[in-house]
């Protein structure tokens, strides 16, 4: 019983292993070709196995894609990042960490955002897991403003609709990408303004500042 179990835990191992080996080979491909041209036989190659075994771990291009943008997002702490929205206490609190966590993750993963971004028009896979990850994006903006409304401290200029879909328009990758790659923003900077133009667009101006 004991070395039948020892058997499956290696099995298990070496099955995280190379599907793990598939994500990375992934990962690297679509930040090198900027999302172009990655076949699913390009990333059997990459990653040292025949192209049926990767269909032994992903079912479809759809799912690698999807679960290569969970790796990357595990990889890059952002699981660990997110943990900062439970100790919030204000709606206020919240916008600041939604910029914090959000401001300092997008560096992390524009490679890939821009290849999944390049390419969602014209390819199905990368347009489902582009789409998923703007559903998570927006839910974050909803339930921010949702927040602000329920204290009373949201801007009495917007509706709470309105507010999310510019908070969503005003955290987007293209709008990061434009004050930090064409503009030379520095992180710190985009964090720090973002913050500032948001409490002031968002914020009733009686709440006072968090220190």
């Amino acid at each position: 019983m004991l070395s039948s179990l020892g058997s499956i835990d290696r099995m298990s191992s070496h099955k995280s292993d190379t599907k793990n080996k598939i994500l990375a080979a992934t990962w690297q491909l679509m930040e090198q070709r900027n999302g172009l041209g990655v076949s699913m036989a390009d990333i059997a190659k990459k990653a040292g196995i025949s192209r049926q075994a990767l269909y032994l771990h992903f079912d479809s291009r759809t799912e690698l894609m999807i679960a290569t943008v969970e790796y990357v997002d595990e990889l890059k702490g952002l699981n660990e990042r997110l943990k900062q929205f439970e100790v919030a206490t204000s709606g206020v609190e919240l916008l600041e960490t939604f910029v914090d966590v959000w401001g300092s993750h997008i560096p992390e993963i524009y490679g890939l955002a821009k290849a999944l971004l390049n390419t969602r028009e014209t390819d199905e896979a990368t347009a489902s897991a582009w789409n998923g990850c703007m559903v998570c994006l927006r839910d974050v903006c909803d339930r921010t403003i949702e927040a602000l409304g329920n204290e009373g401290v949201l801007n009495t200029d917007w509706t709470s609709a309105e507010a999310a879909d510019m908070l969503f328009s005003m955290t987007s990758i293209q709008n990061w990408e434009q004050l930090t790659i064409e503009c030379g923003w520095s992180s710190t900077q985009y964090i720090n303004r973002m913050k500032m133009l948001l409490r002031s667009s968002f914020v009733r101006e009686t709440v006072g500042r968090i220190k």
